[in-house]
């Protein structure tokens, strides 16, 4: 689940309120170790995301950003990068 969890400083375009509520559920899935809540758990679970948010979203706002922006395009072309090296070690 983690690996689901991205870079989202120092972006152009800026990172979105959707991605940063994606990351935060992400963690909060990981955290709890329940990527569905039971009912009794719902509301705990949907508070500890929205607080993640929150906490992200700060967190964004107060970083000073050094060097160029990333592109998503440019973060996907590293990450196909890494699984194509990892795959060729897997093969060796």
């Amino acid at each position: 689940m983690c690996r689901n969890i991205r870079v989202l400083h120092n972006f152009a375009p800026p990172t979105t309120p959707e991605e940063i509520h994606a990351a935060s559920l992400q963690y909060v899935r990981k955290v709890s170790g329940s990527a569905r809540p039971t009912q009794n758990n719902q509301q705990a679970f949907d508070e500890a995301v929205e607080a993640v948010v929150a906490a992200t979203t700060r967190l964004l706002e107060a970083l000073e950003s050094r060097g160029e922006p990333r592109t998503r395009e440019g973060e996907a072309a590293k990450g196909r990068a890494r699984w194509e090296q990892r795959a060729a070690r897997l093969k060796s």
